[in-house]
C-alpha cells in the first residue's frame, strides 16, 4: 500500500485476478491525482495478459466512495481548472469502458456521486446491505453530467432521474439491486468477499478471448463517450464557478 496525502492505490495480482483497491481518509473520496492513477491502472491491466479479471474495491468497512474531493472542488477558480477537475471521473469511466478485462465491483458501503458512476461502469457489481446510493450534485448547484451516461446505461434513464432529481435522498442497496446497479446484495462484507472471489475464479476458468469479446459486445455503442464526457466535464466546470455553487459549497463546508 502506497499512502499519500492524495490517497492510495494498491494493485495486486494473483492467479489471473487483479485487485485495485483505492483509499482516502475522507470517506474514500477521489482527488484528481488518485483518479489519474486509477485510470492508468485500468489501462495497464487491460494490456496485461496475466490479469484476466479485475476486482475494484475501496479500503475499510464503511463508505465505498464519497465521490470527488470536496476540498479540490472548493479550490476551483477558473473554467480550465473546473473542466480538468470534472475530467477526472470522465477519464476513469472511459478507462473502465475500454478496458478489455471484465471488472467486478465490490461496494461495501455508501457511495455518492462519482462513486455511483464507478459502480455503474463495472461489468458486474455486488454490494452489502449498507451500500446505499445518492446523487447529491444538484444540492450544490451542479449535476451528475459526467457519470450520467454510465449510470443510465446500467439502470435506465428513469432510475437515474429518480436519483438525480431527488438529490438529498439516499436509495438503499435493495433499490439499487432492483434497478440493476447491483447484481447481488449481502448482509455482511465477509459474504460479499466470498462470493466475489467465487465469481472471479469462475471467470478466470473461462476462455479469455470469450471474456474480452463479451466485454466488447456489451459496451458497443459507447465509442463516442470520450468526446461526450469531455463535453459534460466542461458544463460542470462552468457551473461550479457560479455564485450559487460557491455559496452552497461554503454552507456545506460549515
Amino acid at each position: 500500500m502506497i499512502t499519500r496525502p492524495n490517497g492510495s492505490l494498491y494493485v495486486h495480482s494473483e492467479n489471473n485476478i487483479a485487485t485495485l483497491e483505492f483509499a482516502h481518509t475522507a470517506s474514500n473520496s477521489f482527488p484528481s491525482e488518485l483518479l489519474e492513477r486509477l485510470s492508468k491502472a485500468f489501462d495497464q491491466l487491460s494490456g496485461d495478459d496475466s490479469a484476466q479479471v479485475i476486482i475494484l474495491k475501496s479500503e475499510g468497512d464503511r463508505a465505498f466512495c464519497a465521490g470527488a474531493s470536496f476540498d479540490e472542488l472548493m479550490a476551483i477558480t477558473n473554467l480550465e481548472e473546473g473542466e480538468q477537475f470534472f475530467s477526472g471521473f470522465a477519464n476513469v469511466i472511459n478507462a473502465m469502458r475500454r478496458c478489455k478485462k471484465p471488472i467486478i465491483g465490490r461496494v461495501q458501503g455508501k457511495t455518492v456521486g462519482g462513486g455511483v458512476g464507478l459502480a455503474a461502469a463495472c461489468d458486474y457489481c455486488m454490494a452489502t446491505e449498507a451500500a446505499s446510493v445518492k446523487l447529491s450534485e444538484l444540492t450544490i448547484g451542479i449535476a451528475p453530467f459526467v457519470i450520467q451516461p454510465a449510470v443510465s446505461r446500467k439502470i435506465g434513464l428513469a432510475a437515474f432521474e429518480a436519483l438525480a432529481w431527488d438529490a438529498s435522498q439516499w436509495k438503499n442497496a435493495y433499490w439499487a439491486k432492483e434497478k440493476g446497479l447491483y447484481t447481488r446484495v449481502f448482509e455482511t462484507i465477509d459474504e460479499l468477499d466470498k462470493e466475489i472471489q467465487v465469481l472471479a475464479e469462475k471467470l478466470v476458468s473461462y476462455n479469455p478471448q470469450a471474456l474480452q469479446e463479451m466485454k466488447r459486445v456489451t459496451w458497443a455503442g459507447t465509442d463516442h463517450w470520450k468526446e461526450l464526457l469531455a463535453e459534460r466535464a466542461a458544463i460542470s466546470g462552468e457551473l461550479v464557478l457560479s455564485e450559487f455553487t460557491k455559496n452552497a459549497l461554503v454552507k456545506f463546508k460549515k
